[in-house]
């Protein structure tokens, strides 16, 4: 293919995936499947590679990430990111109300309402159509630039088409993560032992920050717009509609009111209805409506005197503690729950609270017995926040966490710096046996989506499947004597576990459920260890395992466990005799040179301009050999920030060659350091 047809056939493709995206993101009508779109979305990635002085500034491929971001620049907002006074309180709403009156010399005037969203605000700019950059809101005077990570949230448009579009203005949003988003994230941390993050917007927050936008892309965070800045509309809700029109992603719950009364009444109506959004909302935004009565208005030294938030009090119940039961988890944590005399709260019966772990029991100091207060915020199951300690009982008695797991009655462990309790008993405790196996079989793993949690637990319960490679051994009569399987759903089942056999080694690695090895780290260690004997190989050393991307200490003492247990190692013969994936075939990247030949390094540390994978990648492209230890035999450590001190010393002691990034870059275009 020839330049020019390259740079037809981008433009074309850029056009085509983005207007696939606003169908599917936008309008809610997608036309094409999942497949025929990430096939379109690989044509495009693989010319722009060949081609990248032909990538639009549109392209789609920025949503999937791969830009590192070492340190955020802090710029200075062009329009100062005010914070608006707030209340609780109807009494305070009328006053400002008066005030408003008062300011506009008795002049009609009309409000604009708007959900106040619990996220992260964010300051996007756009110059000729182009989205140029997205700023965090900061002190309000300057914020993080975190534009290669904005880029990565689907909503937001790299490209305005429409009409009257202004050469340069500024839209205004909260960056969010979704409710069902945040709750599979918790999932899955709980699936691999890590942790469960506390809440939404922190998360968000976090994710934002993250030095990898390809891993910002994986949280699939969402935008909504409510401000529009540097075009001259009468009106705010003028300005909303511009946006509308303009593809932004525009939250539909807005109101125009024209008198106090009517603002109240739509407070009052989104109390409850709020509870069925995606996120989290925490109050409502009230604006005057016409910009000239706003600038008339005018500002105080800290926030607009046309604005107002209401706050919706956390909705918080007081009821009678009746005990509290512990849950076991796939990596045997054991999660203590609250069992409430039900109470009506935020729309529900609400029966059940988490209690966190044995640090919040103490912390909250809990009596069976107690009055305790319920709160319903974002999480999965609501949450005790306290005490009523004026109606407490004197014969009662300090709550003692369970020394002993409420399954299998082993004797509960807790390793220093956790805060949870677990349960060793790995291979006898039933949740966490059945946890295993479905964490195997989900999709981000095995992917057998024919067999579900009921099903796991009868086929545990009859003792046809106490680990994940029993699952190849079933057979047709076996399914037969489960509740609700005929020969067609026998079948059905013995085929996804058929069809799975060609999953992936990555996934495979995911799959067998490795303390702290997630879907990203399984990908690195597979692709960096080739196999399942190297990587177990290497789990023999831990500064081995510990030259691997991504792999800190934690990590590398929990391989280095699972592949010293025999149990452990019997799977995996199983599972390799059963047919499974256990080498990856992710291919070597292409050579570009030889300048780096006979020469080995060691990557290790942190770098300005490249993440450790990338540096892997450039050496054996060029060449070069990669070692994991030092050794009297390695030519170069290529050492960043935060490299461990005993590398460095060693290096130094045998007199190993140490040397920057840029010593690293010179020594790829052939000069001599």
């Amino acid at each position: 293919m020839t330049a020019d047809q390259a740079q037809k056939e981008i433009a074309k493709l850029t056009d085509e995936i983005n207007h696939h995206n606003d169908l599917y993101y936008q309008q809610s009508a997608p036309v094409l499947s999942d497949f025929e779109f990430d096939k379109l979305l690989e044509k495009l990635v693989a010319l722009e590679a060949q081609f990248p002085e032909h990538r639009q500034p549109d392209s789609p491929t920025q949503r999937v990430g791969g830009t590192i971001t070492k340190n955020f620049e802090n710029v200075a907002h062009k329009y100062p990111m005010l914070s608006l006074g707030n209340t609780y309180s109807a009494d305070d709403l009328r006053e400002f109300d008066k005030r408003v009156a008062k300011g506009l010399d008795g002049n009609p005037y009309e409000y604009f309402c708007e959900l106040k969203f619990d996220g992260v605000s964010i300051s996007l700019t756009y110059e000729n159509g182009i989205f140029v950059r997205g700023v965090t809101r900061g002190d309000g005077v300057r914020g993080d630039d975190i534009t290669h990570n904005a880029r990565t949230i689907r909503c937001i448009p790299l490209r305005i088409k429409g009409k009257n579009i202004p050469e340069s203005f500024e839209v205004r949003g909260e960056v969010f993560m979704p409710k069902q988003v945040f709750q599979q994230l918790n999932k899955e941390r709980e699936d691999i032992g890590e942790e469960k993050y506390a809440n939404a917007r922190n998360t968000t927050s976090g994710t934002l920050k993250l030095q990898d936008s390809s891993e910002v892309a994986k949280r699939k965070l969402d935008c909504y717009v409510y401000y529009l800045l540097g075009e001259k509309s009468k009106t705010h809700a003028a300005g909303i509609q511009h946006l509308v029109d303009w593809g932004f992603n525009v939250s539909p719950t807005y109101k125009k009111c024209t008198s106090i009364d009517e603002v109240l009444a739509y407070i009052d109506e989104w109390e409850t209805k709020r509870a069925d959004l995606p996120l989290e909302t925490d109050g409502v935004v009230i604006k005057v409506n016409d910009i000239d009565q706003q600038r008339q208005l005018g500002f105080t030294a800290k926030s607009p005197r046309w604005a107002i938030a209401y706050k919706y009090k956390a909705e918080s119940m007081s009821t009678r503690l009746n005990g509290v039961t512990y849950q076991v988890g796939r990596t045997g944590a054991v999660t203590p729950v609250a069992e409430l005399e039900p109470v009506f709260l935020a729309g529900t019966t609400v029966k059940r609270a988490s209690l966190h772990n044995a640090n919040e029991i103490a912390r909250l100091d809990l009596r069976i017995g107690d009055y305790v207060f319920v709160e319903k915020g974002g999480e999965i199951i609501p949450k005790v926040t306290g005490v009523d300690v004026a109606r407490r009982q004197p014969e009662l008695v300090p709550l003692q966490y369970t020394q002993t797991c409420p399954v299998c009655g082993t004797r509960l462990i807790r390793e220093e710096g956790e805060a949870a309790f677990y349960c060793p008993n790995v291979n006898g405790c039933a949740p966490q046996i059945r946890g295993r196996i479905e964490h195997f079989i989900q999709r981000k793993a095995m992917d057998i989506n024919s067999l579900g949690e009921q099903t796991i637990r009868q086929l545990y319960e009859l003792e046809l499947v106490k680990s994940p490679a029993d699952l190849y051994d079933l057979k047709l009569e076996d399914l037969l004597r489960l509740d609700g399987f005929k020969d067609k759903s026998a079948k059905n089942l013995l085929g996804g576990i058929e069809q799975s056999k060609a999953v992936p080694f990555e996934s495979v690695l995911f799959a067998i459920g490795i303390r702290y090895v997630g879907k990203t780290v399984a990908e690195k260690l597979a692709r960096y260890f080739k196999t399942i004997d190297a990587l177990a190989a290497a789990s023999q050393d831990l500064s081995t395992l510990l030259a691997a991307p991504e792999v800190g200490e934690k990590i590398a003492e929990s391989v280095q466990r699972f592949f010293q247990d025999p149990e452990n190692r019997r799977e995996v013969d199983r599972l390799r005799a059963a047919g499974l994936q256990l080498e990856s075939t992710a291919r070597e990247p292409e050579k570009e040179s030889e300048v780096l030949a006979n020469k080995s390094f060691l990557v290790s540390g942190v770098f300005q301009r490249y993440e450790r994978e990338q540096l892997h990648d450039i050496v054996v492209k060029n060449g070069g050999r990669l070692v994991s230890s030092v050794s009297k035999k390695l030519d170069y450590l290529l050492a960043g920030d935060n490299m461990g001190p005993s590398k460095r010393e060693k290096a130094e002691s045998l007199g190993v060659r140490i040397i920057s990034e840029t010593d690293f870059e010179a020594l790829l275009r052939g000069e001599s350091i």
